[in-house]
């Protein structure tokens, strides 16, 4: 089953949360992505990296060591993968991205794969669009989750967002939120607790928080 799925369901219900975000996130991901361009210069879709922290890949890895080694089963690994990928369909797979300003429409995750290292999982798969699109002007891509349940934190090397593929003239420009995730954690308690009263539009919390990730290409 979807680890984060439950962990996230329980979490609403147990507080009986009635906006969508939480006093402070639950579940941390560095992140990285790449943007994927085929041989003929066609925007493809996204690969992401998601490294989650230590807490919770204890957490989602549970019962899947049969042999006492202290490392998961790799076959209960490829498992957890496949239904983690398909099950964030209900969240967009915490993706929005617009092409020539258009939203982007997905296609079902593919080449997904986990690991778990220095106890930390990866999820890695790849987010193909429904349609290649053929010379994208811009391209603007999120990655988070708009009620903070998950902090999306981007790597902090200049490798973070990489373009992959001929992407040949096109520019790559990552801006980074003001207001790191860490820091933000009793300012998202005090909005919450704002909106909850009625005080506060709940749609804008989070977006401080956000990394913004736009391609232009000539």
């Amino acid at each position: 089953m979807f680890r984060l799925h439950i962990l996230l369901v329980v979490l609403c219900w147990f507080v009986g949360w009635s906006v969508p975000a939480a006093a402070h996130p639950h579940v941390w991901i560095v992140a990285r992505s790449e943007i994927m361009f085929d041989a003929e210069g066609k925007l493809t879709g996204f690969r992401h990296t998601w490294t989650f922290d230590p807490a919770y890949s204890t957490f989602a890895v549970a019962g899947l060591d049969s042999h006492g080694d202290g490392k998961p089963d790799p076959d209960k690994l490829a498992d957890l993968a496949k239904t983690n990928v398909e099950s964030l369909e209900e969240w967009g797979y915490f993706t929005a991205a617009k092409v020539n300003g258009a939203q982007a429409k997905f296609a079902p995750p593919t080449d997904y794969s986990q690991t778990y290292d220095d106890h930390r999982l990866t999820l890695r798969f790849s987010l193909p669009l429904r349609a290649a699109v053929r010379a994208p002007k811009v391209i603007a891509l999120d990655v988070n989750d708009p009620s903070f349940f998950v902090a999306f934190n981007l790597a902090e090397d200049r490798d973070a967002v990489t373009l992959a593929g001929p992407a040949r003239g096109c520019a790559l420009n990552v801006k980074r939120p003001a207001k790191p995730a860490e820091e933000g954690v009793q300012l998202l308690a005090d909005a919450v607790a704002n909106a909850l009263a009625g005080k506060l539009d709940p749609a804008t919390l989070g977006g401080d928080y956000t990394p913004h990730i736009l391609v232009a290409c000539p």
